[in-house]
């Protein structure tokens, strides 16, 4: 399904070398986004500094930094600004990479070689409040989530969620199909379709493992 979210405001390109700021900022930005380039440091103290950002707002962060500073940069914007969403750009799209960003809260990744193809779609999806992470590794983390929490609470807080839409949430995280939920809570599958779309429309997402991984994320 199509959000309403449409995609505006600035989007932040952070890296501390100048030749990368000038290779993101070839690009054409999306319609209604305007790019902005930050320096950063290049040390282990790297900070992004206070960024005028607002709600919704995307930062598109170099990883060239080790993982474990990139990991706080990522912490940092995050904390800085009200729903702030993060697209990290980075050598390989590993696992061991991945998803140390993903349980920070990073909503895309991509390689350096692909920005060219790649960077405003994964922008525009990003701004809408999706996801831009290749299938399989999202794949792998959600699995490894739900292996290891099958029964961890959905942080549903500021989503305004009806007692029945938690309990399809709740649902979701444990990975079960509609069948499978409408038994669970006695209600028949059209009504459980009717309230898993209600929960894409309320977290602004577009897909189920987009709902799921963002329901896990911390706040």
């Amino acid at each position: 399904m199509q959000t309403s979210l449409e995609p505006s405001g600035k989007v932040y390109l952070l890296s501390p070398h100048p030749f990368v700021l000038e290779e993101l900022g070839r690009c054409q930005p999306p319609p209604g986004l305007v790019f902005e380039p930050v320096r950063l440091s290049y040390s282990l103290a790297a900070s992004p500094g206070p960024l005028a950002t607002e709600p919704g707002s995307v930062c598109v962060l170099d990883a060239c930094f080790p993982l474990a500073t990139t990991e706080v940069l990522v912490s940092e914007l995050m904390a800085a600004s009200l729903e702030v969403r993060v697209l990290v750009v980075t050598e390989k799209l590993v696992e061991a990479v991945a998803f140390p960003l993903l349980r920070r809260g990073v909503k895309g990744i991509l390689t350096y070689e692909l920005v060219r193809a790649q960077l405003l779609p994964a922008i525009t999806a990003v701004a809408r409040g999706g996801i831009w992470v290749p299938r399989d590794i999202l794949s792998s983390f959600l699995d490894g989530l739900l292996t290891s929490k099958p029964l961890m609470r959905p942080a549903s807080n500021g989503h305004g969620l009806s007692p029945r839409e938690q309990d399809v949430l709740e649902a979701l995280l444990e990975n079960q199909s509609n069948k499978e939920i409408g038994s669970r809570l006695n209600i028949s599958e059209r009504t459980v379709k009717f309230h898993v779309s209600n929960l894409l429309s309320k977290f602004s997402v577009q897909r189920r493992s987009d709902l799921i991984l963002q329901s896990l994320q911390p706040s």
